[in-house]
């Protein structure tokens, strides 16, 4: 039996970084995949070569898009809103709401119609921390919980990464790479998951190509000017082999499951 999942996320990107390669799987195991993101992503960090002409999130957007052919997506949607900034105090653009001052309920509300139209399944979302604390994500999270109730979806999975594995991760990193003075290990002990609230870890390294291709899909948000270092293009130099390893696991948590119940392998497990 196939089914619809909908990947919800707060900036074109982040479904390239969280989410790809379950959205690859799913999509290659002929079920039917939306991708809808919250916001332009017109804050985001970018060269002046992306940046400089004010067209930053109509570019964010076109690479989505691109993004979204890479995953197999059948459909992606922009909800309307613009982004809020790192700080959540970013000016509204062009007549667009910041996300975190929308409604939550007419954000809901307008998620909720798209996960009706599609008769959605699955719903992936955000943990409540908004994995790494940016206030759209944790908006993201209100948002997409609210949707679900609204629109009946059976199951929402909130993907994140288990704390204990990205900050070990990050003290291996800090042996090799020197991270700018900005950067704040410890911060990413509050971030994202307990380990023992993951409830579902998929494999999906059989798509780790597609999920490079997602991340290079975002060119802008792996430029700088000066000379600085961005994340993406960190994570876009690892040799295929690695970048397999490093990146062939997504781990969501749904809320409903028993603590302690077996994790289980595949998104769509359980339904009817």
């Amino acid at each position: 039996m196939t089914h619809t999942l909908l990947a919800f996320h707060a900036h074109p990107d982040d479904e390239a970084l969280l989410t790809a390669g379950t959205m690859a799987r799913a999509a290659a195991e002929g079920h039917r995949v939306v991708l809808v993101v919250a916001t332009d992503g017109a804050q985001g960090l970018a060269s002046e070569a992306y940046a400089g002409d004010g067209r930053l999130a109509q570019r964010r957007l076109a690479e989505l898009h691109e993004s979204a052919r890479a995953l197999g997506v059948a459909r992606v949607e922009h909800l309307g809103f613009s982004d809020s900034g790192l700080d959540g105090t970013a000016e509204p653009v062009g007549g667009s709401t910041p996300f975190v001052r929308a409604s939550v309920e007419e954000a809901a509300a307008r998620l909720a119609g798209i996960l009706r139209e599609e008769s959605a399944a699955v719903l992936l979302t955000y943990d409540r921390n908004g994995g790494y604390g940016h206030p759209d994500h944790v908006r993201v999270h209100e948002v997409g919980a609210l949707a679900a109730r609204i629109a009946g979806t059976p199951r929402v999975l909130e993907a994140t990464v288990p704390r204990d594995t990205i900050c070990r991760a990050i003290r291996l990193a800090s042996r090799v790479y020197r991270f700018p003075p900005e950067f704040d290990p410890a911060s990413f002990e509050r971030a994202f998951s307990p380990r023992a609230e993951v409830t579902h870890r998929v494999n999906v390294r059989r798509y780790a190509a597609a999920k490079r291709a997602s991340m290079r899909a975002h060119a802008s948000q792996a430029s700088a000017d000066g000379g600085a270092d961005r994340t993406l293009a960190a994570f876009l130099r690892i040799p295929r082999p690695l970048y397999d390893v490093v990146f062939g696991r997504e781990w969501f948590t749904d809320r409903t499951r028993r603590p302690g119940s077996p994790v289980l392998r595949d998104i769509f497990e359980g339904l009817s």
